[in-house]
């Protein structure tokens, strides 16, 4: 009797683990599965479906979200689980959201050796030839544009972004004037019109889709068109220009081109779409061909939303999100009346993006072919990692940070956030003026070992307070950083590394700054910006600029120590604005120079004072007689400039670099740097071999 109901019990067990979706591990799920050959009505327990069809991996990441919720709910949810995504292009239709209910610890990420690709787009098909504007091109028709559900601003063709028309086809137009000028003065006057040149704006076709991108200051505006005066020239735009129409702090009229005009569609790479006709156009480069060529669109502007409610102390936690590439996303104009999303394309979104989270990573993925930012860390975030990514050809910025600023409440600060050993370029391909790393209100942050090169304005930019007013980013460590070639001399007032506002703890040290180039005014290497204050400057390689090399606008106690300076076209440290105390102090450096001054005072600091400088090596590799200083038009020699009390321990000397006008700063010998005091931070050629 006692054998048979051993082998009855058996019997039953056996056939509920035959049972789809049941495993004996069932409680102790560790692995879930995803695949493009999937079934969101299988158990996700296998890897690839099994010969029968009778269950295998699940066939979205939804679906493994909702199953390991369900886990939650039977209390079957007990350690960590990972979902192993097959390789693949799964297409996504809107943005996959994670609430506080979907936390971990839970990895979602590519199976081993494979490569998983997140589509915010849609794959283009339907091409015939055609001619357009009297050269040969493709066209395709898409339904949904025709009826109005879709409009779209990118393109790529076999994994290039392709431009829409523009004109100039090179350089820029220029205002002939805007309406009361020469009352709209302030910074901030903006405006919705302008007078153009005659022959610049034309009644083009679809004449609302085109768009007038202007360049001024440090910011790009967006105007789409919405009438315009032939007879007075006059141009109105549906949307306001944050900043008055001029070009920089000469008070020239802005530069701008025209963008997406259908009479322009004429040079391989371009592309226009007619969204009244629901006709896309295409004019196709030499090397590709319409039956093998792979066309996207974008569909959606962001791929992740991490959302939790830090209010309510209902925190995402414990995600990760690893090995997975996101492309093809769309980018929006900012959500207010203005043409511009404001500094660093502060405004606009990522996209991965999140709020009220903690302990979450997103590391060794890939974001590209996109139109905002990559990554997005916001409000109430605490403990994220973000490491070992590469971001490349973005409409705006890498990685954004922020949280609430010192007058918001503490459960929307952001702090404790790694940026670690990403690789972030050719971005700015929309917002000109974004970023590569942005750190707003937020604080306790380590930005480090990051490589950032190829965009329009700062590298990596820290803080968002103007003045000395209290400010939530402090305790930020900036270090160990590559930057370089940024700016391209399309905007001004940038920074490879750039700050704002009071940030005592904050330390910018070992990073590797070169090849920044403004358009009119200020592209620095460091550039301590508006109140910036108690930062410690150490350790740093910057070189070659069309500007000077560091820029202090106006602060209070920050420290330059042991730093190289080399090759501002303009000189070596810019000083703008002097007040009653002591700015900074900066000691133990290398200035090198060829035929600039080393040091520049600025429109409020007519006798270059109100720092301290001492023991720093000043050479001129010409070898004439240095200038140390420029102010108020007159030059200061390093005898007058000692005699006020500056650089009384200075020496003039060839620090005895091997050949630093070609980026190599080996040392031939410490003998000279041991005389005040520097401690050599390098110990090979650095700079374009990274």
């Amino acid at each position: 009797m006692q054998l048979r109901k051993v082998l009855i019990i058996t019997i039953v067990l056996v056939t509920i683990i035959q049972m789809p979706g049941y495993t004996m591990e069932t409680e102790n799920i560790k692995s879930i599965y995803v695949a493009t050959n999937g079934n969101d009505t299988w158990s996700g327990l296998y890897p690839e479906p099994l010969s029968d069809r009778s269950d295998g991996p699940l066939a979205t990441i939804e679906a493994a979200k909702d199953k390991i919720r369900k886990l939650k709910i039977t209390g079957q949810f007990s350690h960590p689980i990972t979902v192993w995504i097959r390789g693949g292009r799964y297409h996504i239709s809107q943005p996959m959201i994670f609430s506080h209910q979907d936390s971990g610890p839970v990895i979602y990420r590519n199976f081993p050796g494979e490569t998983v690709v997140l589509d915010c787009g849609v794959k283009i098909s339907g091409w015939k030839k055609t001619q357009v504007n009297g050269v040969d091109a493709w066209v395709t028709e898409i339904q949904q544009v025709k009826e109005g559900k879709w409009y779209f601003r990118q393109l790529f063709v076999n994994g290039k972004r392709k431009q829409r028309t523009r004109l100039p086809e090179t350089g820029f137009f220029r205002m002939k004037d805007f309406p009361d000028s020469d009352k709209k003065t302030t910074l901030f006057d903006g405006s919705d019109c302008f007078y153009c040149h005659p022959g610049n704006i034309r009644h083009w076709k679809n004449f609302t889709d085109v768009e007038i991108v202007v360049f001024h200051w440090w910011i790009e505006e967006r105007m789409p068109l919405e009438w315009f005066d032939e007879n007075t020239g006059l141009v109105k735009s549906s949307r306001k220009t944050r900043m008055v129409l001029r070009d920089d702090k000469d008070k020239k009229l802005a530069r701008y081109w025209v963008e997406n005009v259908f009479e322009q569609l004429k040079k391989p790479s371009q592309w226009y779409l007619d969204r009244q006709q629901g006709l896309l156009y295409y004019i196709p480069e030499k090397n590709e061909e319409m039956e093998t060529s792979e066309v996207y669109a974008p569909l959606i502007t962001q791929a992740i939303r991490i959302e939790g409610n830090s209010e309510n102390n209902q925190y995402v936690e414990y995600l990760t999100f690893k090995g997975l590439t996101i492309e093809h996303a769309e980018w929006q104009f900012p959500d207010d009346v203005y043409a511009s999303s404001n500094q660093a394309a502060s405004n606009t979104p990522a996209v991965i993006h999140m709020k009220g989270a903690r302990f979450c990573a997103i590391e060794d993925c890939e974001i590209k072919h996109c139109g905002l930012y990559g990554i997005e860390i916001g409000k109430g975030c605490s403990g994220i990692k973000i490491h070992n990514n590469h971001l490349e050809d973005l409409g705006a910025g890498g990685i954004k940070i922020n949280g609430g600023d010192a007058n918001q409440p503490d459960f929307t600060r952001t702090k404790n956030i790694t940026i670690t050993g990403n690789h972030i370029h050719n971005c700015g391909n929309i917002f000109y003026s974004a970023a590569g790393i942005l750190s707003m209100h937020a604080s306790d942050n380590i930005i480090s070992n990051n490589h950032i090169h190829d965009l329009y304005y700062s590298g990596i930019s820290c803080g968002w307070v103007w003045g000395y007013g209290e400010n939530v980013s402090k305790n930020n460590i900036i270090e160990n950083n590559i930057i370089h070639d940024i700016g391209k001399g399309l905007l001004s007032d940038m920074g490879g590394i750039y700050t704002l506002g009071v940030q005592p703890g904050t330390v910018i040290r070992g990073n590797i700054i070169y090849r920044v180039e403004k358009y009119s005014y200020g592209g620095w290497c460091i550039y301590l910006d508006e109140g910036s204050s108690h930062i410690i400057v150490e350790n740093n390689l910057c070189a070659f600029t069309n500007s000077h090399i560091f820029h202090v606008h106006y602060g209070r106690e920050n420290f330059i120590r042991n730093n190289i300076f080399a090759f501002g076209k303009e000189g070596i440290v810019a000083f703008s604005r002097k007040e009653n105390h002591r700015s900074f102090t900066i000691e133990r450096n290398i200035f090198i120079s060829k035929e600039k001054p080393f040091f520049f005072g600025g429109y409020a600091n007519e006798k270059l004072d109100g720092f301290l400088s001492d023991l720093n090596i000043l050479y001129d590799v010409s070898g004439k007689e240095i200038c140390w200083g420029t102010a108020a038009g007159r030059n200061i020699s390093l005898q007058q400039a000692q005699n006020l009390g500056h650089d009384v321990h200075s020496i003039v000397a060839d620090p005895g670099f091997v050949n630093p006008q070609q980026f190599d700063f080996t040392l031939k010998s410490d003998d000279v740097i041991k005389a005040i005091g520097f401690r050599p931070f390098f110990t090979k050629k650095q700079g374009d071999t990274q």
